[in-house]
């Protein structure tokens, strides 16, 4: 798994976790003001993405190895006093994790993301890119993350969300990322789920939703979170300029919102 680590390594680190079918580069608006603002920036690769290894059978990725991968790099690094930033797929292994070792987690910040159950429809939006995921050929990340924003992507942009992906052969875990979502109750990751949420309903860690209002596929899924114990009194956000991915329309002020956060929580 690769990992950017920026800012001083004594600082309590900024987790910030990227999804489908992104890398870190996903944050490269942000992590400066993190650690301008003195904190320390952990921004991994999920397997499969970025420069992190990219298993080639799409059945060597399922939800519990990411959640277990992503652990094991959290333990490795004895991440502690961890703020949370997390979009998309980050969110759905990154929030497990919360309810996994909610004593790492000082603060969390939701960003157009989701716990899903299967227990809920998950929306015609998400099933008509779903069925794109699978159908596109070529499969051009750049082309996604672009009709997910609203400023869009310049082509060099682009060129740098295609780079890690050459060819068919290193899309396996972008390919199969979203037949993993729990759309029906009884998916392998559901009853999981629901365990988490179990656990993340009685904690009290601060909780902030910064969602975009342009992401249909997310909309309306911030009013869940905020019903957290965490989250209440806290000036929830949504982004009038922002599509899904919110770190490209919006990653300045979603920082400034998160490290506003941080010392308001401290």
């Amino acid at each position: 798994m690769h990992y950017l680590d920026e800012g001083p390594r004594d600082a309590a680190p900024v987790l910030a976790m990227h999804g489908e079918p992104t890398w870190s580069y996903l944050y490269r608006h942000m992590i400066p003001r993190f650690t301008e603002a003195g904190h320390r920036v952990i921004a991994p690769d999920l397997i499969g993405f970025g420069r992190s290894d990219k298993p080639t059978a799409r059945s060597d990725y399922t939800y519990q190895r990411h959640v277990d991968w992503m652990g094991q790099a959290l333990r490795a690094l004895d991440l502690r006093g961890i703020t949370l930033v997390c979009q998309d797929w980050g969110g759905l292994i990154g929030l497990r994790l919360w309810a996994e070792m909610p004593e790492r987690f000082a603060r969390i910040v939701v960003a157009n993301t989701a716990l899903p159950t299967g227990d809920q429809p998950m929306g015609a939006a998400f099933e008509s890119w779903r069925a794109y995921s699978q159908q596109a050929d070529p499969f051009r990340a750049g082309r996604i993350v672009h009709g997910g924003t609203v400023s869009k992507l310049t082509d060099a942009e682009q060129a740098a969300y295609d780079a890690p992906f050459p060819d068919e052969t290193f899309q396996a875990g972008a390919r199969e990322f979203p037949m993993l979502v729990p759309s029906t109750p009884d998916d392998p990751a559901s009853q999981p789920n629901r365990d988490a949420w179990a656990v993340i309903r009685g904690l009290e860690t601060p909780l902030l939703t910064a969602f975009g209002a342009g992401d249909k596929i997310m909309a309306g899924i911030d009013r869940v979170f905020q019903k957290l114990p965490g989250a209440q009194g806290q000036p929830h956000a949504t982004l009038p300029d922002a599509g899904h991915f919110l770190q490209e329309d919006v990653g300045a002020e979603l920082a400034d919102l998160t490290n506003a956060f941080i010392a308001r929580t401290q």
